[in-house]
């Protein structure tokens, strides 16, 4: 990978970083002390584990996804490359699970069109990881490489959420979002967060494979 990509990737890895920490120490939080008072995801045992550990493991999988891409670690550390994508693949398909099982038993704050937005995310998430270790193990790299990437855009996709609420505020002061999620710009990042950049991946990789 070019170096310019590799400051790219460096350059993501900090700009998240915040809320790397953040989802880490809340999703920990939440785990091991009671929370009620501080946020209305504490309820109950069940979704309340379902919930935190999505967080914890998301975090996990959002500080790690895009350094898988970096060509130094792969070509120079294939061994870390290896342990650091196996440690990626299960907190991606542990959010994934967890996520679709909280939603499966608590809903979401934005009804049913969040919901629905948010389980596809889940389910593309575990579909990505599963890929890409099963073509990892047949050595196809050519099909590796492209569910790899897949993967990194789902794996941030928690992070691009956010970010998109952050940058759309600061431009509009929050116009067309409500507290309940119901406003436009809420229903648009339903699955704003990781539907256009993985139409836009495909588009690059179709591209690529006619270049």
């Amino acid at each position: 990978m070019p170096r310019a990509s590799t400051f790219a990737i460096l350059a993501l890895a900090l700009l998240a970083l915040p809320f790397v920490l953040y989802s880490a120490g809340f999703g920990l939080a939440g785990l091991t002390r009671d929370l009620s008072s501080e946020t209305r995801l504490f309820t109950t045992p069940l979704p309340n584990a379902l919930i935190f550990t999505h967080m914890a493991t998301g975090a996990v999988a959002t500080l790690l996804a895009p350094f898988q891409l970096i060509e130094r670690i792969r070509v120079r550390r294939p061994r870390l490359h290896r342990r650091l994508g196996y440690v990626t693949l299960i907190a991606s398909a542990i959010t994934g699970l967890a996520g679709l099982s909280y939603i499966a038993l608590s809903g979401t704050i934005g009804g049913p069109l969040m919901s629905a937005g948010f389980a596809l995310y889940g389910a593309l998430l575990i579909i990505a990881a599963a890929n890409t270790v099963y073509h990892a193990l047949d050595k196809n790299r050519a099909a590796h490489r492209a569910w790899a990437l897949r993967l990194t855009v789902l794996a941030i996709g928690s992070f691009l959420y956010r970010l998109h609420y952050w940058v759309w505020y600061a431009a509009t002061g929050g116009i067309g979002s409500t507290e309940a999620f119901t406003g436009p710009f809420d229903l648009f990042n339903f699955v704003g967060f990781y539907l256009p950049y993985l139409i836009a991946l495909e588009l690059y990789l179709r591209r690529e494979r006619a270049a």
